[in-house]
Formats: C-alpha cells, structure tokens, sequence
C-alpha cells in the first residue's frame, strides 16, 4: 500500500506542475498580446467627427489642472475648434478634494478657454476610469449620442476604447501629444500598469 502511495505522488505533482506551467505560458502570451494591442493603439489618432469628445480625468490641484489633465483638454480643446465634435464631456470624481472633482475642474478651464457652457458636460462622480466610463455612457445614452473621439494619455487610450466600445458606442482614440513615457523604466512600469488594469477589468474586479 506504502509502494502504491510513493508511485502515484511523484505523478500528481507531475501533473500539477505541467499544469502550472501551461497557465503560466497562456498569461504570459496574453500580456504580450495585450501590450502589442496597447502600443498600436498608443500611436494612432482618429481625427473623425463623433457626437462628443470624452476628457479621461486626471489630478487637479485645488481647483487648477494637473499638467497632465490640463494637457488632455487642450487637446480636447484643438479637437472641439476643429469641428469633430460638438460636445465636449469632462471626467473625474473629487478623489481625496472635497472642494473639486476632476470633470468639474475640467469643465471649468474649458469654458475659460472659450467652450460655451451649452457644449460642456461634466461627469463628476466616477472614481476611476471604468466608473466614468459607466457614467459617460449614461450621458450619451440621455443625450441620444453613438460615437466618442477619447482622450487620455497614449497607453491609456486602448483600456478606455475597450470600456467605451463594451458600453455599445463607437470609440475613436486620440492621445494627447507627447504622453508617451521617456525612458524605458517608464515605458515598461506603464504598459505593465495598464495591462494589469486591462485584465483586472476583464475580469470583472475593477
């Protein structure tokens, strides 16, 4: 019974280990399927006319755009002057500001620049960027809107297409200028971020 016990041992961890192994290969080839996919769409620009631009949000500083936030709606801003939209939608909740919340800021610098109030609509209340892009798709469902031109950073931009298009809408991306990461660590440290992310909201968790 001992003999029988010792033989059959060895062959479950076998088997365990070849399982492993093989779950860990498939993860591995999805995140180098996921990383190609984030790259193509990093450096593409879709400059085609939709029903509404749609600001991702980012830090706002007591009222003020962060550098990057106030780099995604200038971008906004050139997209809006062009013609290839006539709304533009803000995003972002208040995060740790009770005073602010990133779609208001963002609504804000952009009437400044000169977008009447009648084409800005702020999203106020997602908390991370599948939560806005939940509550953005309300907005355009209300306001009986299919299509979206999105801007955010260039990494960003395939997550928030697959959670717009996941809605039924028609997603074209447009990265800001410039939001490529510089160095390698850096390229690296935000593919990784955004693949994780990617995943973590395929499956449900984000």
């Amino acid at each position: 019974m001992s003999t029988t016990s010792n033989v059959k041992t060895p062959a479950r961890h076998r088997h365990w280990l070849a399982f492993a192994l093989l779950l860990l290969f498939v993860v591995i080839l999805y995140f180098i399927w996921t990383v190609q996919l984030i790259l193509v769409q990093s450096n593409g620009d879709s400059l085609h006319p939709a029903d509404a631009i749609v600001v991702f949000g980012a830090a706002e500083y007591s009222g003020r755009p962060s550098p990057v936030l106030r780099a995604r709606l200038d971008h906004a801003y050139q997209l809006f002057e062009k013609g290839l939209a006539p709304v533009v939608i803000t995003t972002g909740g208040f995060g740790g500001d009770p005073k602010f919340s990133e779609g208001g800021v963002g609504h804000d610098y952009l009437l400044s620049r000169g977008i009447p109030d009648v084409n800005l609509i702020a999203e106020t209340q997602g908390s991370d960027t599948a939560r806005s892009a939940d509550r953005v798709a309300t907005i355009l469902r209300t306001n009986n809107m299919h299509s979206v031109i999105a801007v955010s950073d260039a990494y960003h931009i395939f997550r928030v297409k697959q959670m717009m298009r996941a809605e039924g809408f028609v997603v074209y991306g447009s990265p800001r200028p410039d939001s490529h990461p510089h160095t390698v660590w850096g390229r690296t440290v935000g593919l990784l971020r955004e693949s994780v992310s990617y995943a973590l909201w395929k499956l449900h968790i984000t």
